[in-house]
């Protein structure tokens, strides 16, 4: 609710990052994501609202055909985004110095935001989520993608507070990104929800997050939140928290990939999460 499409911890990452830009004299961002990337609709949203002109760099070349049936990337481009659709295996070379200077080659000047968004700016910017008002609780728990939010949490927090994070994904990568940026170790990963993998969802997870916007009326999205929430019920239930325990939950927004995840699972027939929740 921070902002109509640059949504939840977006909007935190890209905070200090548009000043440095602007501080730096680029009227140019670029950045990298996939079809359906929370991070691309935010930067494309930003840039509009800000003044600059904007590059999404997106994995998968076969992409260029019909992007603008993707509605994540038919938002990016009303929004004025320009793309770069490549292949998957040059995608992973996003952080080498030569691709970069390819990338510099073909369009010029521009400040870089990494894939997800996180950078040092990044973490400066999430630290700012936990408020005094929030010095209550004794866990908190968010979705974890890239590492930036969860180590911005970490350094926020206060010394009786646990963090927990939720990742989307498996990988020992995580804890090192985390540990490049955190400044405490009063936090733990929890790896049992992920449902599969990135971006797999089951009916379990359809059915649980479409129960909770029913009873809450707070929409949760399929590839983060959705899966955070489920795990942090799951585990008050299995008396992971010792009794009496505050927990605040981080919602860090992404409903815009509902749209995209309900195309998914109407092609495979299965239920849909409630259009409701847009």
């Amino acid at each position: 609710m921070i902002h109509p499409f640059v949504s939840g911890n977006k909007f935190r990452k890209l905070k200090y990052n548009l000043q440095q830009a602007k501080i730096e004299n680029h009227d140019t961002l670029l950045t990298f994501g996939g079809a359906y990337s929370n991070h691309i609709a935010a930067v494309a949203a930003a840039g509009k609202e800000h003044g600059f002109k904007t590059i999404g760099i997106i994995r998968g070349d076969e992409l260029s055909i019909e992007y603008l049936e993707n509605p994540t990337l038919k938002f990016a481009s009303e929004c004025g985004m320009q793309f770069d659709f490549i292949s998957r295996e040059d995608y992973r070379k996003k952080s080498d110095v030569d691709f970069i200077s390819k990338l510099k080659a073909r369009w010029g000047s521009f400040y870089l935001i990494p894939e997800g968004g996180t950078n040092a700016l990044a973490v400066l910017g999430c630290q700012e989520i936990l408020t005094e008002n929030d010095m209550q609780f004794d866990f908190v728990c968010c979705c974890v993608g890239t590492g930036g939010t969860i180590s911005g949490l970490i350094n926020s927090s206060e010394l009786h507070q646990k963090i927990i994070g939720f990742p989307a994904l498996k990988g020992d990568f995580l804890m090192e990104e985390i540990r490049k940026f955190a400044a405490n170790d009063r936090w733990e990963l929890i790896d049992d929800y992920i449902f599969g993998g990135y971006a797999k969802i089951s009916k379990e997870l359809v059915d649980f997050i479409n129960s909770f916007f029913i009873t809450t009326k707070i929409p949760l999205d399929p590839i983060y939140t959705g899966k955070m929430v489920f795990g942090v019920i799951d585990m008050i239930q299995k008396n992971y928290f010792p009794e009496n325990s505050k927990i605040l939950m981080i919602h860090t927004g992404g409903l815009q990939g509902i749209e995209g995840m309900n195309m998914k699972l109407q092609k495979r027939h299965s239920p849909l999460l409630l259009k409701d929740v847009l």
